[in-house]
């Protein structure tokens, strides 16, 4: 049985995963949830958090190999940690992540997509360091398929995302490479355009890419059909 990591997106933490942790275990697998620098519990400031840092704090959590999941904006952590340690990763696993591009920030290549639906909702806060998702618009945007009381209790724990680990590059060579990757595409995705999910996985091969028929927060939303999914991949 697989043992999973599971790193959470922007302004969100270890808390998002509460549901998929016991449908995995219920599988025979072990799985846990960590918070990134500056989330959840992790007090860390603004100003020190990085891209490193993120992809640090992933690998200073593992102890033996993992199956390495990242949500969203933890694309970009999750293939760092994998350029620097290949042998701590049995498998990266995107989910609706963005895909590292050579030269590109997680910023930039957001910009390539066609439609930035969660744009609007970024409110840039005073530090200039960081910025947070107007709660008003959580609902449409990350929990639209979800149970009711989800978007109460993700928007009581949602918080400021610092901007520099998404304007940092991510490079990557061979040892990045070497580590087996699938991702996890959500077709019913209102923050990273499912076609966009599309357009970073058309030269990765059929069998690697999966989809599940939900919005972005599928933990939330279909944690059994995720884990089931988890459980597939991870065989």
């Amino acid at each position: 049985m697989a043992e999973f990591l599971l790193i959470h997106g922007s302004c969100h933490g270890a808390w998002c995963w509460r549901d998929v942790i016991p449908e995995l275990t219920s599988l025979g697998h072990s799985a846990r949830a960590i918070d990134l620098p500056g989330h959840g519990g992790d007090l860390t400031p603004n100003s020190k958090i990085t891209l490193n840092s993120y992809a640090k704090t992933i690998l200073d959590a593992i102890k033996k190999p993992v199956t390495l999941v990242g949500h969203s904006m933890a694309g970009y952590p999750i293939s760092l940690a994998a350029e620097i340690a290949p042998e701590k990763i049995s498998r990266l696993i995107y989910l609706c992540a963005y895909v590292p591009v050579p030269g590109l920030s997680l910023a930039s290549l957001r910009k390539q997509a066609t439609r930035q639906p969660l744009m609007p909702a970024l409110m840039r806060l005073e530090d200039g360091q960081s910025y947070r998702i107007d709660p008003n618009q959580t609902k449409e945007l990350f929990y639209h398929d979800c149970p009711q009381g989800t978007t109460k209790y993700a928007n009581t724990r949602l918080c400021a995302q610092a901007i520099a680990p998404q304007e940092t590059p991510c490079a990557l060579g061979a040892r990045y490479a070497s580590v087996p990757r699938s991702y996890i595409r959500c077709t019913e995705d209102r923050v990273i355009a499912p076609e966009h999910q599309v357009t970073m996985t058309e030269s990765w091969p059929a069998e690697d890419v999966y989809a599940l028929p939900t919005g972005h927060s599928p933990f939330f939303a279909d944690p059994a059909g995720l884990a089931r999914l988890l459980n597939r991949i991870s065989r």
